[in-house]
C-alpha cells in the first residue's frame, strides 16, 4: 500500500523540519516488490543516521534491519544505496552472497517466512556544507553571490568596526563552517584568520599573497603557538591556478576549489599559485 495524501503531506512536512534543523536524515523508497512482502511499492520511511525509523513504513522487522544498515551508510558516506532483499533460497540460486555488491545493488537476506523479495532505494539528505566568508570586499562579494547557486549555506562576515565609544563589536563570532575563506584584504585580516584557526573545519583559505600571508602567521604563532600547525593548513593564495585576476575570476578560482575537496574528498595541493 502507497502513502495516502495525508501520509505524504506529514512526510514532507518532517523532511522540512529536518533540513530547517540542519540534520541529516536518508529517505527509503521501495520501488519494487515479487511476491509476498508486508511494505509495497510507493512505500517511505525517513530514517536517523542511527538507521532508526522516525516516521514511515518499508516492511516489518525482517526488513527494518537491513535497510537500517543502508541508511546508517548512506548518510555516513553521502551516497544512495540500492538495496534487494531476497530469501535465502534465491540468493543461493543466484550464486549471491549476503552483503555483495553487484552491478549497484547491495544484496541481504530476507528471513521472512513470506519469502519475498524487495528492492528498496535509500536516499541520504545531508545539511548543506557551511561556506563562512570573511570579509565584505568584491571577492567576497562575488564568491559569496557565486556560491548560493551550488548548494552551500553561505555566511558572510564583516570586518570589527568601532562604535561612538571607540568599543569594537567583533564580526568574525562564527563557531562553525565546514570552508572558510578569509577576504578580508586589509580589513581584520588577523581577526579573521585567528576564527577560523579557532574552529574545525575542512578547509580554510586566505585571499592575498603567500608573503602577506607570511607575516600574518608569524603574528598569529608569536600570539599562540598552538595555531602553528593549523596554520600550515592554510592555502594561500586562495584558489586553483587558473590565472585569474578580476574578483568575479578570483571567486571562481576558490569555489572550483572548494568543490574539487567536497566532491573528491582530497584536495590538490600541488597546483600552483593563483
Amino acid at each position: 500500500m502507497t502513502l495516502s495524501l495525508s501520509e505524504h503531506t506529514q512526510l514532507e512536512a518532517e523532511m522540512q523540519s529536518l533540513k530547517l534543523k540542519g540534520l541529516p536524515f536518508a529517505m527509503a523508497t521501495v520501488v519494487r516488490t515479487i511476491d509476498a512482502t508486508s511494505a509495497k511499492p510507493g512505500c517511505k520511511a525517513l530514517l536517523d543516521p542511527e538507521g532508526k525509523i522516525l516516521m514511515g513504513w518499508v516492511g516489518g522487522g525482517c526488513a527494518r534491519g537491513a535497510v537500517g544498515k543502508a541508511a546508517r551508510e548512506a548518510i555516513k558516506t553521502g551516497e544512495p544505496k540500492f538495496i534487494s532483499l531476497r530469501p535465502q533460497e534465491l540468493l543461493d540460486s543466484e550464486g549471491v552472497v549476503t552483503g555483495e555488491l553487484r552491478d549497484g545493488v547491495h544484496f541481504a537476506h530476507n528471513g521472512c517466512p513470506s519469502k519475498g523479495t524487495m528492492d528498496v532505494f535509500v536516499e541520504p539528505i545531508l545539511p548543506l556544507p557551511e561556506l563562512v566568508i570573511c570579509g565584505t570586499g568584491l571577492v567576497a562579494m562575488a564568491l559569496s553571490e557565486l556560491a548560493t547557486r551550488f548548494d552551500f549555506k553561505v555566511s558572510a562576515h564583516a570586518a570589527p568596526v568601532a562604535d561612538i565609544n571607540a568599543q569594537f563589536t567583533h564580526g568574525f563570532n562564527f563557531e562553525t563552517g565546514d570552508f572558510v575563506v578569509v577576504a578580508t584584504q586589509g580589513q581584520g585580516d588577523i581577526d579573521a584568520l585567528r576564527a577560523a584557526l579557532s574552529i574545525n573545519s575542512r578547509y580554510v583559505c586566505f585571499v592575498g599573497s603567500r608573503r602577506k600571508f607570511e607575516a600574518i602567521s608569524a603574528k598569529l604563532e608569536m600570539e599562540n603557538p598552538n595555531f602553528s600547525t593549523n596554520l600550515k593548513k592554510v592555502k594561500a593564495p586562495a584558489g586553483l591556478s587558473i590565472n585569474s585576476i578580476t574578483p568575479d575570476e578570483i571567486a571562481l578560482s576558490i569555489l572550483a576549489e572548494i568543490t574539487q575537496l567536497r566532491r573528491a574528498g582530497s584536495l590538490n595541493r600541488d597546483c600552483a599559485d593563483v
